[in-house]
């Protein structure tokens, strides 16, 4: 048996009422279209690609701001999960052949069944959805660095780019990769979603002309703000590997 994972999807998280206007601006700027709406109040949705498999959802959530979160399609579920759950998850909902699980660290995510995906979606105007950032309390930081790293045994774990990040990078072909960012505060766990871009100028005049606000500018990253109020990152990441530009010969973050 294994419990490696074979597909990745990130996970949109908005509040239902906003559910429309997320999907309207994340079909935009992913270059995508919206698959048939599920769910008791047709609040999933997946974001399809012609010619690729899709990596990308989005959920109406009925409390909170919403966030993000990682969907993992496994080899074998039942094992995968009990992996899980024995290295400190917990079962939030068991839905049978998938379940919705917790990391230590408070983190929620979704186990399944690969269904055969494998095609990663193409860069689109110069990026790529391609990361979950997990933002970690700094007593939380450590504990949860080892669960991933743990759970994910056939990723590779590494320190990323400056001292408050981990990467786990998933093997090729996978089109979601996972950050965990040690913050500078207690507070709960939360998640955002990272593009990778080839400019982080003109992916955001592309981002604002479509409804995002500017929140702030860092070194390799800039934080905005989509129509709904979700708070996302562009970083100045090779949107075809995820690492930063060779260029700069330092590891990804």
């Amino acid at each position: 048996m294994s419990r490696r994972v074979l597909w990745t999807y990130a996970f949109i998280d908005r509040p239902l009422e906003d559910f429309g206007r997320a999907c309207a601006f994340w079909t935009a700027v992913t270059g995508t279209r919206l698959s048939e709406l599920r769910g008791d109040e047709k609040e999933f949705t997946t974001l399809l690609h012609d010619g690729a498999d899709a990596c990308v959802k989005v959920q109406g959530v009925a409390s909170g701001p919403g966030g993000a979160h990682l969907d993992l399609a496994v080899e074998d579920e039942p094992e995968f999960r009990g992996a899980a759950v024995g290295l400190g998850a917990e079962v939030v909902a068991d839905h049978g052949s998938w379940a919705v699980l917790r990391s230590p660290a408070g983190q929620v995510f979704c186990t399944m069944p690969w269904s055969g995906q494998s095609v990663r979606p193409p860069v689109v105007r110069g990026s790529r959805l391609d990361q979950v950032c997990v933002d970690l309390a700094p007593s939380a930081y450590d504990a949860e660095v080892a669960f991933w790293s743990a759970l994910l045994d056939d990723w590779e774990s590494r320190p990323g780019s400056l001292p408050e990040f981990h990467v786990l990078q998933p093997p090729h072909g996978l089109p979601v990769r996972v950050l965990l960012q040690r913050l500078g505060e207690e507070r709960r766990t939360t998640a955002h979603l990272d593009l990778a871009c080839a400019d982080i100028a003109a992916t955001r005049a592309e981002h604002e002309r479509l409804g995002a606000e500017f929140v702030a500018r860092g070194a390799n990253w800039t934080v905005l703000r989509d129509p709904t109020g979700g708070l996302y990152c562009l970083t100045g990441r090779d949107p075809e590997t995820g690492g930063l530009p060779s260029r700069s010969g330092t590891s990804a973050s």
